[in-house]
This record gives structure tokens, C-alpha cells and sequence, in this order.
């Protein structure tokens, strides 16, 4: 959210403006490695509880499946030279559009060395480790080198924008949405200060855009959005920059669009009318909101959170994004009104106070009870894309806001001189050692923190107020509450040895699938979709998580495959514990869905509910047998 410096003053005057800080020399300095190393080790520690812990996944266990099967199946797509954007390894016959989901092949492909080495935990949890540290860092890198002077402002607004608990609960389970690295190079270049190499910057936006395409789409439709709100807000607290830079803008934007457009035209039309395309989402996005009071409560990933308070207050664990508690808050509304003569707080703040008032949904709830109050998000209900985003994410636009203003207001604190010593910015290089740093739009004064007094006057006879201690320890005291703790793990069956050692080879030939029972579970656990992740796509399945369509003739989305009757019969066996009543037409209908899966062998792994399932497999095909840790069925005589 690089923003032009301020070109006019109150009064009419124009202040002498320091030199932009986009001019500095690029070189990589020691404190610039100390920070991206404290910002590693931090996301490393966070993921500390389940490093070598193949029996353990982060609390939303099935979006963490999702992921690794995404991982490994981007891993194959390098090594064999398959279609990127589909694959038959789930939900066979039909296969799964890989495009129309969340197939973060921006993400696997660079692990892929990672993948086939070390597996998919590991690569799941080196993807955790470089979106949280790697957001960080690129804000880390705007700020430092578009936005302010100090390093150590840059490092805590980057520590902000990486690691807030929305950050946080989201890495646990969709890294499409914790992998953030590319927002800020696209907004530093649609907000570039200046107006030369247009087609060389447009160029790289249109890569950039590209790519994140491949990330996750859904944080770019929320950057877009934020990014349109910023410039419209900016222009009108600066016109005269506006009218300046536009044309440029527009352009880089023009070019950037045809370039995107050109490398995401048959990608595009892959997702939404190539095979297993779907409409419309699985869920009710209007049902994902946030509680209005969960903005001053603490998530449950932080110091001073707990599993109860924030279980009332957003969807799951997974979307407490707006949890900033209220010292932040306060901090963000003095930073605000501190600094209110900038065009880019005034900006900031649009943003951030839009982007909060849609997370709130169609109805405003406060403290658990409906308000009755409708919410903004009402006006983007009919609109394409927007509609199908979930309204608590898009408190996630508040964080770099946020982490931005932090760093503004630690950067104008850290460039005052003690109130005793003559308070005057202390900006290098500014025409005669008073002026305001770009953008603040105060004309050549004494900006000084609310209270401390001016440059002149009765301020120099009082006695010197450490300013920067002041305002250090209340940045301190606002965020050292949302400090994250590590991401909640919870235990997870594992893969039965059968299937590990690859004991299932000598019962599935070629073009026939291995079932995991139960072999269709839509929005429940999918033991189709772990296996094949932990054993690197090794066999064919039908079922898995997934969004696809409800049928062959109805694009309508839902989770998985639309259920096989002996899929339902066994998944309600599964969810109940209870063994049903077996029918000679179940019988033959189960030899019918066999025959449609292809199936040659069924396979038990561990279930809470395992015996009453057990049962009803022998009812229908008659009995298994134990191997490996497993429950095998063998069904070839059965299916011909």
C-alpha cells in the first residue's frame, strides 16, 4: 500500500519533503537477515508440535489432508509430466478439477524437492513456515523500503502483517490464504511513486498476478478490492497527486491485465467450464461471520486466549481473523488521529474500517445474539466473486492495514527528538533537519505525539519526555497480548501399513482403484485423501475432499462426490456406530457401485466408530480379513 509522498500543507504551504525512501540503496544490511531469521524461527516454533509427529495435524485436520494431497499432487504433475489442473487419483472415475480448488500449485511445485524427499507433512509444514515467515518479510521489505526510515519500524509492522492470530489460524489449515509473500510486490507496484517504465512494470504485475493465481485467488479478490478502496480513498485526500499519477497507474494496470489474461486464459476456462467444473460454493459463505465483539476478544492461538470465548465468537478455529484485542485497537484509532494530515492513514484507515464492517456479515451480531442490524456485507451479495468469498476473511485486509500504521507511527515516534532537546523530526536528509516524512502532510513544524507539546513555546521549559519510550512501550503493550502460541494439534489415525508398505499391490491391477472405507465421506474425514497424500498419490480412489459438482448434469457445488447408495449406507454406519440391517438389494447395489469405482480391493483403516462399519462391509461382500493393520476385502470375483 506504497503510498506518493504529500504535495500540499494546510495553509497552502508546500513542506520541504525528505528525500524518498525508495532511493536508498538496496543492500542487504545485518539487522535486515536478524529480522528475517527471528521471523523464521518464530514461524518454526509455531509449528513446533508437529515436526516429526507423523500421528498428529493441526486442529482443522481434514483442510491439512487437503493441502498434503495438493502438495504431493503437484510434486507428481513435475516429476511425470501430468495435467497440472486435473487429476484421476481421487473421486474415480471422474477425477477432481484441481483448478476449481485449492490445488496451491504456486506453492508445491518450488517444494517439490521437498515433497519427494522428506514427504508431505514436511512439505506441508515447510509451506506453514515460508507463508507466515514469508509475508512478513515482504512487508517487511516494503515498509523498509517504500513507506519508513526506521528498520526496527519495519520489522514490527512486518511482524504484525505475518504473524497476527488471523495469520495464525489460518496457516493451521488453508495455506492459500496464510501464503500472503505476493501482496506486497503487487501493491508496490500498482502504487508505484513513479511515472517511468510503465510496460516494464506492468509486465511484472501481470506475472505477479499470474502466480498468485496459482497461490490462492480467493487473497486476490480481497486484493483487489483493497487495493481499489485505497486508491479511490487516497485520491480524494490528495488530488493533486491523483491527476499526477493516474495515467501511469492505468497503464500499469492495462498491461498488467493483458498479461495476466494471456497466461490465465485456458487456466481459467479450465476451472470454470473444464471438467468437474462446479457452481456456486458447498456452504453458506453468508453463514462464516464475525461476532462485532470478537475484534477486542483474544484468539485462542495467543498468550492470553483460550478455546471457549473465541468458539462463540467466529465460524472455527480456522477464521478468528479479526481477534486484535483491544490495545491494538486503541493504538490504530491514536495512530489515525496522530497522523490524520497523511493521505495514506486517511487511506489506511478507509480500508481497514470497510474491510471490518463486511466481516461482520448480512446480520450484525454482537457477543453471540443478533443485533438485528443488517451488515455491509448485504451490498456485495449479488456480486460476482465477492459473493463467494467468506465474510469473516475479509478481516484478514485489516492486518497489513494495521502492521502498516504500527510501522508509521514507530517510525514518526523513533525520528522525534526528547520534548526537552526541542521536539523536531529527525528525518536525514530534510532541508534544514524540519521536515515531515513523505506523506505526512505537516509543513515544516514540530509534529510532535499528542500531549508532548511542539517545537518553541513552553514545551523546551519542561522537562524532556522519552517519547520514543513512551510510545515504544505502548506499541509494546498492544501487541505483546496477541503474541501466538504454537498451532493446536490433534491426533489423526495413521495410515495402516497395508497401504503404506504398499501391501495393496498385489490385489489392485492396473486401472483398478483400492476403496478406503468409508470411500466416500464429502465434508467428513477422508482417509482416501490422507493415504493417497502420505503415500504419494500411489494408488487410485474413489471419494475424497474435494469440491466438485452434484452430478454429471447438475454443476451445483458440494463437497465430494455425489454419494453412491453404498457409500451412504456405510458413512451412516461410520457417523452412528450402529450396524444396519443388510438387504439382498444392498447387496447387488453394492456390487453395482463396486463395478463404478472400478474397486478391486476394499481397505479398513482405523475409525472411532471401526466395528460397526467392519460389520456392515462383511454384510454386504462377505467377510475380510486382517492384514497389516488393516481390514481387506478383496472384491475382484465380485466386480468380474
Amino acid at each position: 500500500m506504497a503510498a506518493p509522498a504529500a504535495v500540499g500543507a494546510p495553509g497552502g504551504r508546500r513542506p520541504p519533503v525528505a528525500p524518498p525512501v525508495a532511493a536508498r540503496p538496496r543492500r542487504v544490511r545485518g539487522v535486515d537477515v536478524a529480522v528475517v531469521a527471528g521471523y523464521l524461527g518464530l514461524a518454526v516454533l509455531l509449528t513446533s508440535r508437529q515436526w516429526g509427529r507423523p500421528d498428529r495435524l493441526f486442529h482443522q485436520d481434514n483442510d491439512q489432508m487437503l493441502f498434503e494431497w495438493m502438495l504431493a499432487r503437484a510434486a507428481r504433475a513435475v516429476t511425470a509430466g501430468e495435467n497440472p489442473l486435473h487429476s484421476a487419483a481421487l473421486n474415480a472415475p471422474d477425477g477432481v478439477n484441481l483448478m476449481a480448488n485449492t490445488s496451491v500449485l504456486g506453492l508445491g511445485v518450488p517444494l517439490t524437492p521437498v515433497t519427494l524427499l522428506f514427504g508431505t507433512q514436511a512439505a506441508f509444514l515447510v509451506a506453514v513456515v515460508v507463508s507466515l515467515a514469508g509475508t512478513a518479510t515482504a512487508w517487511y521489505v516494503l515498509l523498509a523500503r517504500r513507506l519508513v526510515g526506521s528498520r526496527v519500524a519495519a520489522a514490527v509492522g512486518g511482524l504484525v502483517c505475518g504473524f497476527a492470530p488471523g495469520m495464525v489460524a489460518q496457516a493451521g489449515a488453508h495455506l492459500h490464504m496464510a501464503a500472503q509473500f505476493l501482496a506486497p510486490p503487487i501493491l508496490a507496484l500498482v502504487f508505484r511513486p513513479g511515472t517511468d517504465r510503465v510496460r516494464r512494470h506492468g509486465v511484472a504485475l501481470g506475472l505477479l498476478v499470474a502466480y498468485q493465481v496459482f497461490v490462492g485467488e480467493e487473497l486476490l479478490v480481497f486484493l483487489a478490492l483493497a487495493a481499489g478502496v485505497f486508491a479511490v480513498a487516497y485520491a480524494l485526500a490528495d488530488r493533486a497527486a491523483a491527476r499526477r499519477l493516474t495515467p501511469a497507474l492505468l497503464g500499469r494496470l492495462g498491461v498488467g491485465a493483458l498479461v495476466a489474461g494471456a497466461l490465465l486464459a485456458y487456466p481459467l476456462w479450465f476451472q470454470f467450464l473444464g471438467p468437474q467444473h462446479y457452481q456456486g460454493m458447498p456452504f453458506h459463505a453468508r453463514g462464516f461471520q464475525l461476532d462485532a465483539a470478537s475484534f477486542t476478544a483474544s484468539a485462542r492461538q495467543t498468550v492470553l486466549g483460550d478455546g471457549y470465548v473465541p468458539g462463540l465468537l467466529s465460524p472455527n478455529p480456522t477464521e478468528e481473523n479479526s481477534f486484535f484485542g483491544p490495545g491494538l485497537l486503541v493504538l490504530a484509532v491514536v495512530v489515525v488521529v496522530w497522523l490524520w494530515r497523511r493521505p495514506l492513514v486517511r487511506a489506511l484507515a478507509a480500508v481497514g474500517l470497510l474491510a471490518a464492517l463486511f466481516s461482520l456479515g448480512d446480520t450484525v451480531r454482537v457477543d453471540g445474539a443478533s443485533t438485528g442490524l443488517p451488515g455491509p456485507y448485504r451490498l456485495l451479495a449479488g456480486v460476482p466473486l465477492l459473493d463467494l468469498v467468506v465474510p469473516a476473511r475479509f478481516a484478514l485486509i485489516c492486518v497489513p492495514v494495521l502492521g502498516v500504521l504500527v510501522a508509521l507511527s514507530l517510525d514518526r515516534a523513533l525520528a522525534l527528538a526528547p520534548v526537552g532537546g526541542g521536539a523536531v523530526p529527525a528525518v536525514p536528509g530534510a532541508e534544514g533537519g524540519a521536515a515531515a516524512l513523505p506523506g505526512t502532510g505537516s509543513g515544516g513544524g514540530a509534529a510532535a505525539l499528542p500531549g508532548t507539546g511542539s517545537g518553541g513555546g513552553a514545551a523546551a521549559d519542561r522537562p524532556g519526555v522519552p517519547v520514543r519510550l513512551l510510545w515504544g512501550g505502548a506499541v509494546a503493550a498492544a501487541l505483546l497480548p496477541l503474541a501466538p502460541t504454537p498451532i493446536r494439534t490433534v491426533p489423526t489415525w495413521p495410515v495402516p501399513a497395508f497401504v503404506a508398505d504398499g501391501g495393496w499391490r498385489a490385489y489392485v491391477p492396473a486401472g483398478r482403484t483400492l476403496v478406503p472405507v468409508p470411500p466416500v465421506t464429502g465434508a467428513g474425514v477422508s482417509p482416501a485423501t490422507f493415504w493417497s497424500a502420505r503415500t504419494g498419490l500411489a494408488f487410485t480412489a474413489p471419494g475424497g475432499y474435494f469440491i466438485g459438482p452434484s452430478a454429471a448434469a447438475d454443476p451445483t457445488a458440494r463437497w465430494g462426490a455425489p454419494d453412491r447408495p453404498t457409500a451412504a449406507l456405510l458413512r451412516r454406519a461410520a457417523e452412528t456406530g450402529e450396524t444396519p440391517v443388510v438387504t439382498d438389494a444392498d447387496r447387488r447395489q453394492a456390487v453395482a457401485d463396486l463395478r463404478h469405482w472400478r474397486a478391486a480391493v476394499l481397505v479398513q483403516g482405523g475409525l472411532h466408530r471401526g466395528d460397526a462399519v467392519r460389520r456392515t462391509v462383511d454384510a454386504l461382500v462377505g467377510p475380510g480379513r486382517e492384514v497389516d493393520g488393516a481390514w481387506v476385502w478383496d472384491v475382484r470375483p465380485l466386480v468380474g
